[in-house]
């Protein structure tokens, strides 16, 4: 009997009816949902990325893109336009310039303002609600504590402007120190017979792996420039959205050989002989300025030492002999 075998020894009929319809729903659910489903084997699949390696290069990006993209990123993207409403801009010019500043750094996707926005949000939230349970927990309510606390929320609030900063004037720098050798490769590409957009193309294949800055900066103003975008407004944003002084020079220079239709590899000679004088000039600035800055730390953390190794030894013999000798 069933009921006598070990595998029933403690489940009734009763438990077993549930089980068998569960196990029925199951089975029944995969097997419908193997009906209607549209994925291919993973073989065909692989045959079909090595026919089309371009399709199959795509396919690794954007699994490496969604891959970086966490959850946290994406519960942020949907609660921005919520959280950053109290902080939109009132005009046009205040949006414009938080735009700018977001592609300095580069950060420039339609969301990056309300994602940037919340972020302020959130970290004054953070700020106020771990500050407060600090104050809370560990000291009394009054009146210096609170005042603290509201300081440390207001840093808080502060610090996604300081970290955009930082990471703008840094990208300005890679772009400013790659540029000059940029400039020598795109003179190489044109006088060898390539157009600007072929140049800027082989310009940002060579340079994807030094200055990614400057190779992302010359794909855009390329894809720009393949949508049919005009000429000249594709290099005044080229210089315009990094915030870079000789990069916007360069585009006026390469408007202005444009228009004119003089010699682009002469320009572009002249531009690099240029930036590279003044990337010299800024290195001989910076070297003279290290023997002023060194003063700093020889007088707070080296001259002490120094001070205390000479000195210290005729300090002590001084003391044993001579204040023995005023006591007597």
């Amino acid at each position: 009997m069933i009921s006598d075998t070990p595998l029933f020894a403690f489940i009734g009929m009763e438990q077993i009816v549930p089980i068998a319809v569960f196990g029925a729903f199951a089975i029944g659910a995969f097997a419908v949902m193997n009906m209607f489903a549209v994925e291919k084997p993973r073989a065909l699949e692989r045959l079909e990325e090595y026919k089309n390696p371009i399709r199959r290069k795509r396919k690794e990006e954007d699994e490496s893109a969604m891959k970086k993209q966490d959850a946290m990123t994406r519960m942020l993207a949907m609660a921005s336009p919520a959280l950053a409403a109290p902080l939109q801009p009132t005009n046009e010019k205040e949006a414009n310039k938080l735009k700018q500043k977001l592609n300095e750094a580069g950060f420039r996707n339609e969301a990056a303002p309300a994602m940037f926005l919340s972020l302020k949000v959130g970290m004054l939230v953070i700020g106020l609600v771990f500050s407060g349970a600090g104050v809370m927990l560990f000291t009394e309510m009054s009146q210096k504590n609170i005042m603290a606390a509201v300081a440390v929320a207001g840093v808080m609030f502060y610090l996604p402007e300081v970290a955009l900063h930082f990471i703008g004037k840094a990208r300005k720098e890679q772009i400013f120190l790659g540029l000059p050798d940029a400039l020598d490769l795109m003179v190489v590409c044109v006088e060898a017979g390539l157009g600007l957009d072929q140049a800027l193309r082989k310009v940002a294949e060579e340079m994807k792996r030094s200055y990614k800055v400057i190779s992302d900066e010359f794909n855009l103003a390329n894809f720009q420039l393949q949508v049919g975008r005009p000429k000249a407004e594709v290099l005044h944003d080229l210089g315009d959205r990094s915030g870079v002084d000789d990069l916007r020079q360069l585009a006026a220079i390469l408007i202005q050989a444009d228009k004119f239709g003089s010699s682009v590899a002469q320009a572009l000679r002249v531009q690099s002989e240029s930036m590279r004088t003044r990337r010299r000039q800024l290195a001989e600035e910076k070297a003279a300025k290290t023997a002023v800055k060194l003063i700093f730390p020889l007088v707070i953390f080296i001259f002490p030492g120094i001070f205390v190794i000479l000195v210290g030894p005729a300090a002590i013999t001084m003391i044993r002999q001579m204040f023995p000798a005023m006591q007597g």
